[in-house]
Parts: C-alpha cells; sequence; structure tokens
C-alpha cells in the first residue's frame, strides 16, 4: 500500500529566509567541488508533460521504510513539474550512461525527443531504459531551503539490471560528479575494501 504524502506538523516553525552571517556562494561551491557525488537522473510527469533532470544530491536516507532524498533547484526547467507531482523515477547510473546524464543536465533541449530510449511505466512515470537502476517512489515530503526544494520519497518498486540485481556488482562502474568533471569509479580507484 503507498504511503500518503507527509506535511510538516503545523507548530513546525518556517525556515529562515535570510540568513546575515553566511559564507559566500562562491567559497560554499569552491568547498563542495571537492565532494565527490554520484549521478542520478529524475523523471516525472505531473499531467503536463514528461521532465527529466540531472542531480548528484540523490541519498539513501531509511532501508525500514526506504526514504530517499534530493534536491531540485528553482532555476530548473524541471523544477515545477517534479515538485508537484506526486511520484519520481531516479535513475542511478553508471559510468557508461554519460550520455543520459548529460541529457538531463542539458536546458533548452526536448530531453525526451528520443522515443526509443524511454517508455512509461504502467503507472505512468517516465523511465530511460539505459539505466541500470531505477526507484519509483511517492513523494512524502517537501522543503523549501534557499534557492531549491528539498524532496523526500518513499521507495515504491525498483528495477535493477544484471550482477547490480544479485547485490554483488564487481564490473559496476558508478557514474561521480567531482570538481566540474563527470568520472568512472571502478577496481582502478579503489583504495581499499570496508
Amino acid at each position: 500500500m503507498e504511503s500518503p504524502t507527509r506535511t510538516l506538523p503545523a507548530e513546525a516553525a518556517p525556515a529562515p529566509t535570510t540568513f546575515p552571517d553566511s559564507m559566500s556562494s562562491g567559497d560554499f561551491k569552491a568547498a563542495f567541488r571537492n565532494h565527490a557525488a554520484g549521478v542520478s537522473v529524475i523523471t516525472a510527469d505531473d499531467g503536463s508533460g514528461p521532465v527529466a533532470l540531472t542531480a548528484t544530491s540523490v541519498i539513501s536516507v531509511s532501508a525500514d521504510p526506504p526514504l530517499l532524498v534530493f534536491s531540485v533547484s528553482s532555476q530548473s526547467s524541471s523544477s515545477a513539474t517534479i515538485t508537484s507531482s506526486d511520484t519520481v523515477v531516479v535513475h542511478l547510473l553508471e559510468a557508461d550512461q554519460l550520455e543520459l546524464a548529460r541529457l538531463g543536465a542539458t536546458s533548452g533541449i526536448d530531453r525526451f525527443a528520443q522515443r526509443s530510449a524511454w517508455s512509461r511505466l504502467t503507472t505512468g512515470e517516465p523511465v530511460f531504459h539505459a539505466a541500470p537502476v531505477w526507484i519509483r517512489g511517492r513523494i512524502i515530503s517537501r522543503m523549501d531551503a534557499g534557492t531549491s526544494t528539498v524532496i523526500a520519497v518513499h521507495a515504491l518498486q525498483s528495477n535493477v539490471a544484471g550482477d547490480s540485481a544479485a547485490g554483488d556488482a564487481p564490473d559496476a562502474e558508478p557514474l561521480v560528479y567531482h570538481n566540474r568533471t563527470w568520472h568512472r569509479l571502478g577496481s582502478h580507484s579503489r583504495i581499499t575494501t570496508a
């Protein structure tokens, strides 16, 4: 059974909209350039047509219940559709899907022009076939955070292809974004095992 959308309690204080003692946005961006992040493409359709965007903010926050969060900038052309949708699909990318990552990151184009690259799930959401892993989820919370919206998602369904389905993907090479550059993680970048 899918969980209903939850909102913050009425007594929760709104987040401040100005922060007088902030570091500069340039310094903040410079600090995070050295923080590598996995690359995902998020798709949704609120009834006005499919949208997609590339994100490096996707993180898992709970396995039971299965929850993830990501943020979407208000400057993104996909922002309004994603934030108003009930459900989204989060595609977790490997290095072989660099073109899909670029597609979601390029503004001013029809990201769904190549009809053979995507289809709709039986529940209606757009999904790209190239992604080895995707998770369909229901949005359960939205929080304004500066010029972005942080979105919490309850995972409802996933598709995991190939070796990843067994929980052990020795040949998987995730796509990572670091210092304004795309990177491939693999055995060549391993320092030690956990």
